[in-house]
């Protein structure tokens, strides 16, 4: 696998599952599906998808881009809920694994954590996706939120 979201191009159908309350000890998950189309841009140094959540009432939009100097990736993901959330998660994949790994360094209730996302189990036809926050720099991660995609 080369280090790009080409895999992602196409219509996909998820299921997603949250933690209901984040980074409190809380081991409560609710699921909900999820709707998905990607498309590739700037013949694959960027990518956008647009995901929707009938069921939950907003939907979002992450755009990726790529940067070939350092062969890192900006991924920016905004909702009709939350607008834009900043900064990027940047990262990349790992050619010998196949699996993307991507973070930042955000606040979030009032508390500064590292933000995770992982993507793995990429075939082609199904792959996941893995957000976790971490509030010791990474040293242990609580996932909150994950979304397995099947191709529609």
């Amino acid at each position: 696998m080369e280090n790009n979201f080409d895999f992602f191009v196409g219509t996909w159908n998820s299921t997603q599952r949250r933690l209901k309350e984040v980074l409190t000890g809380c081991e409560e998950w609710y699921e909900f599906p999820g709707v998905t189309r990607s498309w590739s841009v700037f013949g694959g140094h960027g990518n956008v998808d647009e995901v929707t959540f009938a069921t939950q009432g907003f939907s979002g939009l992450t755009v990726r881009l790529y940067n070939p100097e350092t062969e890192l990736w900006s991924l920016y993901w905004a909702s009709t809920r939350y607008g834009l959330a900043m900064p990027p998660t940047v990262g990349r994949f790992d050619l010998g694994t196949g699996v993307g790994t991507f973070t930042n360094e955000e606040t979030f209730a009032g508390q500064d954590i590292t933000v995770r996302y992982v993507w793995s189990d990429i075939t082609p036809e199904s792959c996941r996706w893995e957000q976790a926050f971490s509030t010791d720099k990474g040293a242990t991660w609580e996932p909150n939120w994950t979304a397995d995609f099947h191709r529609a």
